[in-house]
């Protein structure tokens, strides 16, 4: 795993004295940066993707806990109630699970029910009682303090449900989801424990999804019911699957949302990150942000790229690279403070939805795509699972998909389109490009999780 140089901790510091300085007469002390706390970082992770939470599907007492625990340390830091949280149903009560000590705090819980058609055509209920967890760190200028910076994550994820699962044999073993998404609800926690040692100018808004599996249903409904006005929000900035981070590869999407997000990420990868950085234009990519991004709010989303353990009994937190994530959410964090300090809004930069929505019908192909390969046309595979179909045909890591099944393939949409179309045992043709070359690729394809 990656390791961070003392040095550049430092460096780091002395870059967010130098943002601050930006926009106030005197220079605040430079705050804790996350690197020198990874042990609470991977407390956090660890409780989250514990046995006794069960995964944290959607409507369970794992879920509930989950809530509780993230709501446990809002209340420790004293941060504000988001009112008014709309709710259905009667007020959010506190969950049966408790860790010794526990203090339950329903004030910060947006109670919705989570409806899913897929999830009750694969046996779960139709509505599933849950929450959402929102809390603010006031912001210190009174001009721009009914501003925000939204900051998110969800914490929910398939528990014992092989719904969704990329290992259905494991049939009611628990997903833990320790990178998907324990560390990425470990990365708003952090946040909020660092902004509320110092605020920036704007408020900061903690947001914390349940549903997200089932469809991004948290965030659909928090968009739909905010507490305060959506044009008040100046950027959402979403974390999912932070906790993998590889030969310092980092994807960051949606810096084509507003005028002056790529380069602000580039400036800040150069001073910050020092991350192999892929900025990324989409602002509808799977996950939350799209949500926000399709009710004309810019996004952010911070992501480490998959691995072989998506969806799997194998997500573990044992898995996670703890330094890797401090040094993930230490870059997102200097974003956050220059977003939150900046005296003008960003200009927001609207573009249609994608025509295709991932999806499929449960054929499985076994290639690993590469998320943050925006600069290709097709699908550039940044590795293959050993015994696949795709390591059986030949596929290899860098090939580009770009035919399947007599499909063009442009992107990812394409490509999980055209997978979709076929079911597990049929043949299919892939064309592939390697080394300017084009290679067409027989597959017989199988089950999704075999």
């Amino acid at each position: 795993m990656p390791t961070a140089q003392p040095t550049r901790a430092l460096a780091r510091a002395a870059v967010f004295s130098m943002l601050a300085a930006c926009h106030t007469a005197a220079v605040a002390p430079a705050p804790r940066s996350a690197l020198d706390d990874t042990a609470q970082i991977r407390r956090d992770i660890v409780y989250l993707a514990s046995p006794a939470l069960e995964g944290r599907l959607t409507g369970t007492p794992g879920n509930d806990t989950a809530a509780a625990y993230i709501a446990r340390l809002y209340d420790s830091l004293h941060l504000a109630q988001a009112r008014p949280l709309i709710t259905t149903g009667p007020r959010p009560q506190c969950p049966a699970i408790f860790i010794e000590g526990f203090i339950c705090s329903p004030a910060y819980m947006q109670r919705f029910l989570a409806r899913s058609v897929a999830a009750a055509h694969a046996g779960l209920p139709g509505e599933l009682p849950t929450q959402n967890v929102v809390a603010v760190i006031p912001g210190s200028d009174p001009a721009l303090r009914h501003e925000y910076v939204m900051v998110g994550a969800h914490y929910d994820h398939l528990g014992r449900n092989a719904f969704n699962a990329m290992d259905p044999a494991a049939g009611d073993a628990i997903r833990p989801g320790a990178d998907d998404n324990a560390s990425g609800t470990a990365a708003v926690m952090e946040l909020a424990r660092l902004f509320a040692k110092r605020p920036t100018k704007r408020s900061i808004m903690l947001l914390n999804f349940s549903g997200e599996e089932l469809g991004v249903l948290g965030s659909e409904y928090f968009v739909q019911n905010p507490p305060v006005p959506l044009d008040s929000a100046e950027l959402y900035i979403n974390f999912d699957m932070v906790g993998r981070l590889r030969d310092d590869k980092l994807i960051v999407y949606g810096v084509a949302t507003a005028t002056q997000l790529k380069p602000l990420i580039d400036s800040l990868n150069a001073a910050v990150g020092h991350f192999a950085l892929s900025a990324v234009g989409d602002g509808y990519g799977p996950s939350d942000q799209a949500s926000f991004y399709g009710a004309g709010v810019p996004v952010l989303y911070y992501f480490t790229d998959v691995h072989e353990d998506y969806h799997r009994a194998t997500d573990v937190a044992s898995k996670i690279n703890f330094v890797g994530e401090a040094r993930v959410i230490d870059f997102a964090a200097a974003a956050v403070r220059e977003l939150g300090d900046r005296p003008g809004r960003l200009t927001f930069i609207a573009a249609p939805p994608p025509k295709r929505t991932m999806g499929g019908s449960g054929a499985w192909f076994g290639s690993v795509p590469d998320m943050g390969a925006a600069d290709v046309v097709g699908v550039r595979l940044a590795g293959v699972t050993a015994g696949s179909p795709a390591d059986k045909a030949g596929a290899m890591k860098g090939d580009i998909i770009v035919e399947f099944g007599g499909d063009t393939v442009k992107d990812i949409y394409d490509y999980s389109a055209a997978l979709g179309k076929h079911k597990p045992g049929e043949t299919v043709t892939v064309v592939v490009m390697r080394d300017g070359k084009r290679l067409t690729l027989t597959a017989v394809l199988g089950t999704r999780g075999s």
